[in-house]
C-alpha cells in the first residue's frame, strides 16, 4: 500500500529533532516530545486533509510559535481553529494565536480547509519552535533569523528540512514564502541549495493582524490572488 502525502508528513513530524548547538539564552521547543496527544492531534489532521497522493504547492512560514503549532503540530492552527473549523478537539490545550485567526479567515474565503488544504501545504523551514530567554527569566517567542549566530547554527538544518519537505510530494516551480524578513533568508538558502525556482513572498499573517487589522480585507485579497497566481 502506498503512503499517502498525509502519512509522509506524519513521518516526517515524527523523526523531528534539533540536537546542534544554539547561542546562549535561546532554546528549542519539539512540541510532539513535550505533549502526546499533539502527536495524536497532528496525525488526525493530516489524515483528514491530506489522505491522498496529490501534488502541492508550498507556503513557507519562519518557525512554530509556542501558541500555534508549538502546541497543534500544524503550522498556523491553534487550538481554537483546529477544533472549530478542523473539527479536531485538543483536551490539554487551549490556544489562541493571532496568526491563525488571519490564516483561517483567510482560507475560508479561499473556498474552505478541504479545498485549500487540498492543493497546499504549510511548513517552516525551522520546523520546532525557538524560545528566547529574556533579562527578566522569562522565555519568549523567537524567530530563527533574530541572531545572526543562531541562522548560521540552524542554517544545514533549515536546508535539510526544506528539502525533506519537498520530497514529501511539492510542487517546486515556485515557493510563497510569508514574511519580507523571513524571504531574505529563504532566498539566501535557495541561492546555495537550488530549492525553487521561484519565490513569491506575502506579508506575514502576524504582521497583518497586529499592524493591518483595518486592511486585512486587502491582504486576503492579496493572498488568494497570489496563491491563484493571478497576481
Amino acid at each position: 500500500m502506498t503512503e499517502s502525502f498525509g502519512d509522509k508528513v506524519i513521518n516526517f513530524n515524527r523523526q523531528l529533532n534539533f540536537s546542534g548547538a544554539l547561542p546562549d539564552g535561546f532554546k528549542v521547543i519539539n512540541p510532539y516530545m513535550d505533549n502526546p496527544e499533539t502527536m495524536q492531534v497532528m496525525q488526525q489532521f493530516y489524515h483528514k486533509f491530506y489522505s491522498d497522493n496529490e501534488q502541492r504547492k508550498f507556503i513557507v512560514g519562519i518557525n512554530p510559535s509556542r501558541h500555534g503549532a508549538g502546541v497543534t503540530g500544524v503550522p498556523f492552527t491553534d487550538t481554537k481553529r483546529l477544533e472549530s473549523v478542523c473539527g479536531i478537539k485538543m483536551e490539554s490545550a487551549h490556544t489562541h494565536e493571532i496568526s491563525s485567526v488571519f490564516m483561517y479567515d483567510m482560507i475560508a474565503e479561499y473556498g474552505g480547509a478541504a479545498t485549500f488544504y487540498k492543493q497546499f501545504y504549510i511548513n517552516s523551514p525551522f520546523p520546532l519552535a525557538i524560545v528566547r530567554k529574556t533579562k527578566e527569566g522569562n522565555w519568549l517567542n523567537a524567530n530563527y533569523y533574530d541572531d545572526a549566530a543562531l541562522f548560521e547554527m540552524v542554517k544545514e538544518f533549515m536546508i535539510l528540512t526544506l528539502k525533506n519537505n519537498i520530497g514529501i510530494g511539492l510542487d517546486t516551480s515556485e515557493v510563497y514564502v510569508l514574511g519580507k524578513k523571513n524571504a531574505l533568508f529563504i532566498q539566501k538558502l535557495n541561492k546555495e541549495a537550488h530549492l525553487f525556482e521561484q519565490i513569491k513572498v506575502l506579508e506575514h499573517p502576524r504582521y497583518i493582524q497586529q499592524y493591518k487589522s483595518k486592511e486585512k480585507q486587502i491582504y486576503i485579497d492579496k493572498y488568494i490572488l497570489t496563491l491563484n497566481n493571478e497576481l
